[in-house]
């Protein structure tokens, strides 16, 4: 009696033992977080949603993955709001340039609210994509230029290795005089730091450009509307397959990718200006392109 005392008394604490681990293991949450319910911002959060929800629902968090929220923040005034928290969680952003993007995470570091982990999708196009668009479109090498201010400055390498002539705006540099030092390259590859490129200043610059017969590669299909020559551009599917996929990367390996140029896109082209500048654009420029 007393061995069977001793013996099912075993058993007991052996089971309160294994209790916990047969808990079934919670799942990732995720959450989509925006700063208004205009008509795109709902677009790219329904998308988002229907492409995170098959990710998310079989997860099951390894012993070495402990966070447990997983934020998509839609824009800038979205990532604001969630880097200022003190959280166990891991953030990406979406639809914000790579200049704000750093300067919201470098300003909630040095508070001390800066999340575990984020990484990015940025909103403008990748630097690589553009400069292969621009020798598509000349159909030979082409000499490019970049003017960068402090907010692109980091840029520098990367253009430098791509053998792009770049200029660094410092404060009260005159526009005029950095675009006329580089009036000898084939194309301005313009990149979007507002210390350069403005509502005020962009008309000027594509007219000095144009006398200088140089071809514009714009940030945005806007810009070619107003007179750039050509530019990549995403569309809100592109990139939220990327962040998707980001986020299916980390779920599978408990990795982070780092922040990264938008890797979908379609190409835009400024028919007028392209004749004006004696090119002729072919079906290979028009169709260049990357999907998901």
């Amino acid at each position: 009696m007393t061995f069977l005392a001793c013996l099912l008394a075993a058993l007991s604490l052996t089971a309160q033992a294994a209790k916990p681990t047969q808990q079934p293991a919670q799942g990732f949450r995720f959450q989509i977080l925006t700063a208004d319910d205009s008509t795109v911002t709902q677009r790219i959060a329904e998308d988002l949603y229907k492409r995170l929800v098959p990710i998310f629902s079989p997860f099951r968090t390894e012993l070495a993955q402990r966070r447990r929220m997983f934020y998509v923040a839609v824009g800038p005034a979205a990532l604001r709001e969630v880097a200022s928290r003190r959280c166990d969680c891991v953030v990406i952003s979406a639809f914000t340039s790579s200049q704000v993007y750093r300067a919201i995470m470098a300003k909630a570091a040095h508070g001390g609210a800066s999340p575990v982990a984020s990484t990015a999708v940025y909103a403008e196009p990748a630097p690589t994509d553009q400069l292969r668009l621009a020798t598509l479109i000349y159909r030979r090498p082409v000499r490019v230029g970049a003017i960068l201010g402090a907010d692109t400055a980091f840029l520098r390498p990367a253009l430098e290795a791509d053998k792009v002539a770049v200029l660094e705006a410092g404060d009260g540099d005159d526009i005029n005089r950095l675009l006329n030092q580089i009036a000898q390259t084939d194309v301005l590859l313009a990149l979007p730091d507002s210390t350069i490129y403005s509502t005020e200043s962009i008309r000027n610059i594509l007219l000095s450009t144009y006398r200088h017969k140089q071809g514009v590669i714009g940030f945005s299909g806007d810009m070619v509307k107003a007179g750039a020559l050509a530019t990549t551009y995403s569309e809100i599917e592109d990139i939220d397959a990327q962040v998707a996929e980001i986020a299916n990367a980390y779920v599978a390996g408990g990795e982070l990718a780092p922040p990264q140029f938008p890797r979908y896109f379609r190409t835009i082209v400024n028919e007028g200006v392209a004749r004006s500048l004696d090119l002729k654009v072919g079906d290979e420029v028009r169709s260049f392109s990357r999907r998901p």
